[in-house]
C-alpha cells in the first residue's frame, strides 16, 4: 500500500463528506455562541450524547431576525465542511430557525426583553403629549391608505394643526433604516421661528407579521427612544403589538386612532368654552351683585358718619335743649304769674298800700330780669349755633384753602390754636406754603366759642 500525506487524507475525507452531506437539517441545543468581530457567527449544537461545531458566515447572518443564545433549541440548515489544515469538520449554517417557535416571534421576544432591560419601556421616560399640537410630523408612506385615514380624522376633529409628511418606506429590507432616518429628521427639523414639531406620528396600515416587521427592528426602537419630540406609534390593527408601540410615548390601536389621541375634539372644546363662558358670566354677576351691596353699605356708613350728618344731630340736640329750656322758662313764668296773682290777692286782703307798691315794684323788676335773662340765654344759644356752623365751615375740607386759613402743625401733628403756649415754635401750613412761627404772646378772644360755652354753663 502506498503511503499518502496527511493533507491528501484530509482532502479525500473532505470530498467524501461534502459529497455525502451536501445539505443537512440538524436539530440541537445551542452552546458556546460567539459573534466574531469579523461579522461571522460561531457556535455548537448538541444533544445528550454528542456535539458538532457550527459556523454561519456574515452574508447569511445578516438575514437572521434573532440572536442566538445559550440553550436555544434550533434547526440548522446547511452543509458539512472539513477544514483541511486542522482536519476539523464543521456544519456551515445557511439558515437557522427556532425549534417549536417562529423566527420572527423569537426575534420579537428577544428584542423586547433586551430593550426592557435597558429601560426603553419605562413609564417615567415617556414624554407627555401636547394638548394642542401646532405642527405634527407624519412618518409613513405617501401612498398609504393610512395617511388618508389620518388626515380625514384630523379634518373632523381639529383644523388648527399643520401636518407635514415624511415620505417613508414602511415595508421591506430597507424600511427600518428609512423609518429611523425620517424619525431623526423630523425630530431635528426646525422652522423659521426656531420651533420644531410638537408631535411625531409613526405608522402604517395593517398587514402580515412580515409586512410590519420593520417596526420591530432595533434601529427603529433606538430612533424613537432617542427622539426629544413626543412620538405616537400607530402601526397595523388593534391586535398588532410591535416594538415601536412599547418604546413610543403613546401607542395608538390604528393610524386613525392616533389622530383621535393626538388632536382635541373641536366640538368638545366648543362645549367647554360655552360652559366656561356661562360659568364666568354667572360668577361675574354674583361678584358685581355682592360688590354693589358692599358699596351700598359703605355709602350708608359714610352718610351716617359724615360731618353734615353730625352737624344735623348737633342742631337737633340744640333745638331739643332750646325747646326744653323754653318749656322750663314758661313753667317758671307761669309759676311766678301764679305767685303774683296769689300775692295780689293776699295784698288785697292783708297788705297795706306801701307793701302793695313794694310788691308791684319787685314783681316788675323780677319780670324784667326774667325776660332779659331769657332773651340773653336765647341770644347766647343762637350765637353758639352760629359759631358751630362757622367752625364747621372753617373745618370743611372743601373751604380750608380760603384766604387766611391754614393748619397749625406742632411736633409733626395738627393741633388747635388754643393749645399753643408762649415761646412754642410751630408751623402754619396750607397745601402750597409752610411758615415756621414762634408764639410771642397769647390772649383769649372774648368772641370765641369757648367764652360762649362758658356763658352757656353759667
Amino acid at each position: 500500500m502506498k503511503a499518502i500525506t496527511v493533507t491528501q487524507l484530509n482532502n479525500q475525507i473532505k470530498s467524501i463528506l461534502e459529497s455525502h452531506f451536501e445539505i443537512v437539517l440538524v436539530e440541537g441545543e445551542v452552546s458556546k455562541v460567539v459573534y466574531h468581530s469579523s461579522g461571522h457567527l460561531y457556535f455548537t449544537i448538541k444533544d445528550d450524547k454528542s456535539s458538532i461545531n457550527c459556523a454561519m458566515w456574515r452574508s447569511n447572518l445578516s438575514r437572521m431576525k434573532f440572536k442566538l443564545k445559550e440553550g436555544d433549541k434550533v434547526l440548522v440548515y446547511g452543509a458539512v465542511n472539513l477544514y483541511v489544515p486542522r482536519g476539523e469538520y464543521k456544519l456551515i449554517a445557511q439558515e437557522i430557525t427556532p425549534s417549536g417557535i417562529g423566527a420572527l416571534q423569537l426575534a420579537f421576544e428577544r428584542l423586547k426583553e433586551e430593550l426592557s432591560a435597558l429601560g426603553y419601556f419605562d413609564e417615567d421616560k415617556k414624554k407627555p403629549l401636547p394638548k394642542f399640537p401646532k405642527r405634527i410630523a407624519i412618518v409613513t408612506s405617501s401612498t398609504a391608505a393610512a395617511l388618508q385615514d389620518m388626515l380625514r380624522i384630523a379634518k373632523k376633529r381639529w383644523l388648527l394643526s399643520e401636518f407635514y409628511l415624511f415620505n417613508t418606506l414602511v415595508q421591506g429590507e430597507e424600511a427600518a433604516e428609512d423609518i429611523a432616518k425620517n424619525i431623526k429628521k423630523a425630530d431635528e427639523y426646525r422652522f423659521e421661528d426656531g420651533d420644531g414639531f410638537d408631535l411625531i406620528i409613526v405608522g402604517r396600515g395593517g398587514g402580515s407579521k412580515e409586512d410590519l416587521w420593520a417596526f420591530n427592528e432595533r434601529v427603529v426602537a433606538d430612533a424613537i427612544f432617542e427622539a426629544k419630540t413626543p412620538i405616537i406609534s400607530a402601526v397595523g390593527h388593534e391586535i398588532d403589538y410591535l416594538i415601536s408601540d412599547f418604546v413610543a410615548d403613546k401607542r395608538a390601536a390604528t393610524p386613525s386612532n392616533a389622530m383621535e389621541i393626538a388632536l382635541p375634539d373641536k366640538n368638545e372644546i366648543l362645549m367647554m368654552i360655552d360652559e366656561m363662558i356661562n360659568t364666568f358670566e354667572y360668577k361675574a354677576f354674583h361678584i358685581v351683585q355682592k360688590k354693589e351691596k358692599a358699596l351700598h353699605h359703605l355709602k350708608e356708613l359714610f352718610e351716617a358718619n359724615s360731618i353734615e350728618k353730625r352737624l344735623q344731630n348737633i342742631e337737633h340736640e340744640i333745638e331739643f335743649v332750646k325747646e326744653k329750656f323754653f318749656n322750663s322758662i314758661n313753667v317758671v313764668i307761669s309759676k311766678k304769674e301764679t305767685e303774683i296773682k296769689n300775692l295780689n290777692e293776699s295784698f288785697k286782703i292783708f297788705s297795706p298800700v306801701n307793701r302793695i307798691k313794694k310788691y308791684e315794684e319787685e314783681i316788675s323788676f323780677l319780670s324784667k330780669n326774667l325776660r332779659a335773662l331769657t332773651n340773653e340765654i336765647i341770644y347766647t344759644k343762637q350765637n353758639a349755633l352760629n359759631s358751630l356752623k362757622s367752625v364747621y365751615e372753617t373745618m370743611n375740607p372743601q373751604k380750608r384753602e380760603k384766604e387766611g386759613f391754614g393748619e397749625i402743625i406742632k411736633n409733626g401733628k395738627r393741633t388747635s390754636l388754643n393749645k399753643i403756649e408762649i415761646d412754642d415754635i410751630f408751623f402754619i401750613e396750607n397745601t402750597t406754603t409752610s411758615v415756621k412761627v414762634k408764639a410771642l404772646d397769647k390772649r383769649e378772644n372774648p368772641c370765641s366759642v369757648k367764652n360762649i360755652s362758658s356763658k352757656l354753663k353759667s
